[in-house]
């Protein structure tokens, strides 16, 4: 919820405005405004670090009312959806990798990409998470047995399938729990080099902000992998990540 601060008209009556945080290179500045741009145009991809003001020691709230219909789950992929890999990469302090986009401003999503065919899933699960975001420093810690799908909106749809000359309905995707085991500097967006860089800001989100932030179409899948990995998100460094 924003906070309220008081602000008078052109009459001079006090009215309420909230507050928001703008975002720079060296951290918070709160102000009262009505609307914000962040512009990261100017800050290295490898720093864009976006800092949530969350406690990092809130308890762990996994949403109890769904906010979209069940996931599809199935045993294998379908015939016209494209093979992919959900990498969930969870910190010591309970808090999920999470990224913007470069080209669709204000949707964050977890790391995914295509597995190629006949490759080790849990392979192109490592290799998606260095290729996004440069981390190697990652343990291997679940993965959820079935796979789960969803559909492109037509206008995705149509974007995509001119991209990758190909005729997907939607992904199958195959999701897996990794624990982060380096050190922050480590992760860089631009990644190891081998791929286009595909996001410009990351933030440490708490599970029910990742469902809150995602694009509206992958909200089902993700609401379930947060359900299916809750009984591992453990604070094992609770005095290392307080705020």
């Amino acid at each position: 919820m924003e906070n309220q601060s008081p602000k008078k008209d052109e009459g001079g009556k006090t009215k309420k405005v909230p507050d928001v945080m703008a975002v720079t290179a060296s951290g918070f500045i709160r102000k009262s405004a009505i609307s914000v741009r962040i512009d990261f145009s100017s800050v290295p991809d490898k720093f864009s670090c976006l800092k949530l003001p969350v406690s990092a020691s809130k308890p762990l709230v996994v949403l109890s009312v769904a906010l979209s219909p069940p996931a599809r789950t199935v045993d294998s992929p379908p015939v016209g959806y494209r093979k992919n890999v959900g990498i969930c990469l969870v910190s010591p302090c309970r808090k999920i990798f999470t990224a913007s986009k470069i080209h669709v401003p204000d949707t964050w999503q977890m790391p995914q990409g295509g597995a190629d065919e006949g490759e080790d899933l849990r392979n192109a699960a490592f290799r998606e998470l260095r290729e996004e975001t440069g981390v190697t420093s990652a343990e291997f810690i679940a993965e959820i047995p079935n796979w789960l799908t969803y559909d492109f909106p037509r206008e995705v749809k149509d974007k995509l399938n001119r991209k990758w000359r190909t005729s997907y309905k939607g992904q199958a995707q195959k999701w897996f729990l990794f624990k982060f085991t380096g050190k922050e500097e480590e992760i860089n967006l631009l990644g190891d080099g081998t791929a286009k860089p595909e996001f410009k800001v990351w933030s440490w989100m708490l599970p029910e902000q990742v469902i809150e932030h995602a694009v509206y179409f992958k909200r089902p899948v993700y609401e379930h992998v947060i359900k299916q990995f809750n009984p591992y998100f453990v604070d094992e460094e609770k005095d290392s990540c307080n705020d």
